[in-house]
């Protein structure tokens, strides 16, 4: 049986990634309190239960800083037991930085389940860090939606899950701009400021690193090209080690000054390698519109 736990800071999209996974035919339920999750797991995969209508013999399950920090402190141990029981448990973590989910409190005009008293929103948020923090340590899929809109994480759920039952791992590729910030939750961060920058070129400024001009411009440097080779020779080498140790999910960040042209290019060249050698590749510019 399949058994997701989506985890991750109030504010982050727990929300609409559980709604996501009932969508595609999960059973869901929302804010499980820690001490049944052994009980709800066997019982599970004793009965099969589905959602209606649905063929997935899976379920998701919504855990969040609401529950007793002893019982989230144990969670790494009860997933490790429910495994040795036959059942494939993995947890999703979704997160953002403090300022975006500020933002996001004050728009919606909700309130933070851990506000209260002397407690501002920022050290709840401060606080739901820590008492998460062992979920997010041994989370298989972490989501930063710092820079995600509804619809974006929706599709990235679905396409997240959906090479789950691939036996390489799936490869996330995500271009960005240090101007903007690393992204958080990656596994290589690989840095191309170094690269000539189309930038400085007029007719090249308002294009990306998907246009044509912007690709030959590029691709006559032999810097580039010396670049783009280094990078696969790397993730070549490294990459079925990490799957010979259990990983499914690897999140690779390529930056350059403004995510739009350096990063970008290298990106997809790096996604067609990787297609061409048989991993699963999803591909995000954080950058672009």
């Amino acid at each position: 049986m399949d058994l997701l736990i989506v985890s991750g800071l109030s504010g982050a999209g727990k929300t609409v990634a559980l709604r996501t996974l009932e969508d595609i035919g999960y059973y869901c339920i929302d804010n499980l309190p820690l001490f049944l999750l052994r009980e709800l797991a066997l019982g599970l995969k004793r009965t099969r239960l589905r959602a209606p209508g649905e063929t997935r013999d899976g379920a998701a399950v919504g855990i969040d800083a609401r529950n007793q920090p002893d019982f989230l402190a144990d969670l790494p141990h009860v997933v490790e037991e429910l495994r040795e029981q036959g059942i494939d448990c993995r947890l999703i973590f979704l997160h953002a930085d403090v300022h975006t989910l500020i933002r996001r409190f004050s728009e919606t005009r909700r309130k933070h389940p851990l506000t209260g008293g002397e407690r501002s929103l920022e050290e709840a948020i401060a606080h739901e860090c820590e008492l998460l923090a062992p979920l997010r340590g041994i989370a298989e899929i972490r989501i930063d939606t710092t820079h995600t809109n509804v619809h974006e994480l929706r599709e990235l759920v679905r396409e997240r899950l959906a090479s789950a039952g691939a036996v390489q791992a799936s490869v996330l590729l995500q271009s960005f701009g240090f101007k903007n910030g690393v992204p958080d939750g990656v596994d290589f961060v690989f840095d191309v400021r170094c690269l000539p920058n189309p930038h400085w070129q007029e007719t090249l400024r308002p294009l990306t690193g998907r246009d044509a001009p912007v690709i030959e411009f590029l691709e006559r440097s032999p810097e580039v090209s010396q670049m783009a080779a280094d990078m696969q020779h790397f993730l070549d080498r490294w990459i079925p080690r990490f799957e010979t140790d259990g990983r499914s999910y690897l999140t690779i960040a390529v930056g350059c000054t403004g995510g739009q042209h350096r990063s970008v290019y290298l990106v997809e060249r790096l996604a067609r390698h990787l297609r061409s050698t048989g991993h699963r590749v999803l591909v995000r510019h954080r950058e672009l519109p």
